[in-house]
């Protein structure tokens, strides 16, 4: 009973990413759901010149994979990667899911039928079925395939395994394109969540976000111990 205890203890902040993972699929599911028809078009030129290339289907299946096992790694082997890639990832995915709630966009790419017949093709089919060609700006794909590789390359325990982070950044790479390559989002959306993750690793990793926001609870629970002196 005690280990039980102790491991629910030790690791309690894994807590963190199964309480937003449900948050977020219950809200993201509610806006793939509610509006299918009504939404503002992403296009850009190059997209059409763009063409389909059906295997890179398996990089782009091999995200869930990827960032459910950053994650995961990160909550048993590094507490504050952890935070820091949280911090990275429920912020770009929470500023995705208010974008698709008020803005609600999609494009018009995918093949209307399959140019080739083969297991990829098939795959390909089975992923339209289930996830609508709507709510793609920007890329959460990109941008969380961006973050986790992030936490692999600062992550302490891959501090000096440079074939595990040439591993993540080429798969990284891989997903990016499949995105394209497989129809699922347009050039805009690629772009706009590669400028996001920019964005947040200046925020999250240059000015150690998680560090400022620890100093600033520190300092305040500090002052509500300070005893007033009247």
């Amino acid at each position: 009973m005690n280990k039980v205890k102790n491991f629910l203890q030790t690791y309690s902040h894994g807590a963190l990413a199964i309480i937003y993972g449900i948050f977020y699929l219950i809200w993201f599911f509610i806006i793939e759901h509610t509006n299918t028809t009504d939404y503002r078009i992403i296009h850009m030129a190059i997209d059409d010149k763009i063409p389909f290339i059906e295997v890179f289907v398996i990089p782009y299946f091999m995200w869930f994979a990827y960032i459910g096992a950053v994650v995961i790694f990160l909550i048993f082997k590094d507490k504050d990667e952890f935070f820091r890639a949280g911090l990275f990832l429920a912020t770009g995915m929470t500023v995705f899911l208010i974008i698709s709630t008020l803005w609600p966009n999609g494009h018009h790419l995918r093949p209307t039928a399959m140019p080739r017949d083969n297991f990829f093709t098939h795959l390909i089919a089975g992923l339209y079925k289930t996830d609508t060609a709507t709510n793609l700006w920007p890329s959460i794909h990109v941008y969380n395939s961006i973050g986790a590789h992030l936490a692999v390359r600062n992550c302490k325990q891959f501090k000096n395994k440079f074939g595990i982070k040439l591993a993540s950044f080429i798969l990284c790479i891989l997903i990016i394109l499949s995105t394209m390559f497989i129809k699922q989002h347009s050039v805009f959306d690629v772009l706009t969540g590669i400028g996001m993750a920019a964005f947040m690793y200046i925020i999250v990793y240059r000015m150690d976000a998680v560090t400022l926001i620890k100093q600033s609870f520190g300092k305040r629970k500090e002052n509500e111990k300070t005893p007033v002196i009247e």
